[in-house]
């Protein structure tokens, strides 16, 4: 009889312990709340409306750039904003861009405030330096 309460005793139990997994889905959960605001990077404009055609979305992601409301110039490549201090040095980037991927569109966005001469000035900027095809970013009419 006593033999038979050891073996009872001794016997392992098979349970799986989810509590550290829990802990490493709540660590990262965390790290991507916290690091998906730094990766998606944008520079916010509010676009002029106007019929127009959607891009192919089989193109390419263009490089987009961009005057804001303040006249200040930016170039977005894949979600990333970089701010331009002149259009010397915004064509110079745009260039670099362009040798890597000499596909690649290039586009203008513009704030529906900006004075029309900014954007001007940044397509006359983006032509003189040897971009070929410049686009312009427009909301659809009946966005709003």
């Amino acid at each position: 009889m006593q033999s038979a309460r050891s073996r009872s005793k001794s016997r392992a139990k098979a349970e799986i312990n989810v509590v550290p997994y829990i802990d490493v889905m709540l660590v990262l959960l965390v790290i991507f709340i916290a690091t998906a605001p730094v990766v998606m990077q944008g520079v916010t404009v509010d676009l002029p409306q106007a019929q127009s055609e959607t891009m192919n979305e089989d193109q390419q992601t263009p490089i987009i750039t961009t005057v804001d409301k303040a006249g200040q110039y930016f170039v977005s490549i894949d979600s990333t904003a970089v701010k331009m201090d002149n259009l010397d040095a915004l064509t110079a980037y745009v260039n670099e861009q362009l040798q890597k991927d000499p596909k690649r569109p290039v586009v203008v966005q513009g704030d529906a405030q900006v004075a029309y001469d900014n954007v001007i000035q940044l397509m006359n900027a983006l032509k003189s330096g040897g971009v070929t095809s410049v686009g312009l970013v427009t909301e659809p009419m009946d966005s709003k």
